[in-house]
């Protein structure tokens, strides 16, 4: 039996990582029932929520030009999978973590499936204002923006828990996934392109996909 490498990233286990699947499976299930089937209370403060958000970007074109570089730019899915796609790089480069690499990418592949295919399946309209700030197509529910964010930057904490980074790496990533993925919610409500559960849908959705992703691995990896 070889040892494992110095460099080698340690491999714990994580029971509490089944709780917590279980529980955003569960609420995710709820949610997207809810809006599947319009249940009336969830859409009355989905409605509400949004015409506030809409009357304040009405009101304030500065802060809502803001919003939209910050959604459009930065925290656009594709800048996000971009990131995905250094990390991605940077496990292929290391040699020994090419196994690791190509299951971040299928977990980031895997999330944009599963929100594609469930704006098709649910059909969601977005919100439509007479005097929108602000543009988005096809169907609103899950957010993506809300998801690619949560997918993307849960598996970076993932990885650097995993190898272990220092407290001002951890610290500095953490606030910086806070507040993307907050963030990017945000903005898709500010601009009236979503509606509250549409943003709270990807969060716990993608959320989910980690949980699973992280959980799968784990478990592969300790039989090997």
């Amino acid at each position: 039996m070889h040892p494992a490498p110095v460099d080698s990233p340690p491999r714990p286990r994580h029971p509490r990582l089944t709780r917590a699947t279980a529980v955003l499976a569960a609420l995710s299930a709820l949610l997207l029932i809810a809006v599947a089937t319009r249940w009336e209370p969830l859409m009355t403060l989905d409605g509400e929520l949004a015409r506030t958000a809409h009357r304040w970007a009405v009101d304030d074109p500065g802060l809502t030009q803001v919003n939209r570089v910050l959604t459009d730019w930065f925290w656009d899915p594709w800048t996000i999978r971009a990131l995905c796609g250094v990390v991605v790089v940077w496990l292929v480069w290391r040699h020994d973590a090419w196994w690791l690499a190509l299951w971040v990418a299928a977990t980031c592949a895997v999330g944009t499936l599963i929100q594609q295919g469930l704006k098709a399946a649910v059909g969601r309209a977005r919100p439509v204002w007479t005097d929108p700030v602000d543009s988005a197509h096809y169907a609103a529910y899950p957010s993506g923006h809300a998801m690619t964010a949560t997918v993307v930057w849960g598996l970076i904490l993932w990885l650097l828990r995993r190898y272990g980074a220092g407290r001002a790496l951890w610290r500095t990533a953490c606030t910086l996934a806070v507040v993307s993925v907050v963030g990017v919610g945000l903005t898709r409500l500010w601009l009236g392109v979503h509606w509250p559960s549409d943003v709270l849908g990807g969060w716990l959705l993608g959320a989910l996909t980690v949980t699973v992703s992280v959980t799968a691995y784990e478990r592969l990896t300790a039989s090997r």
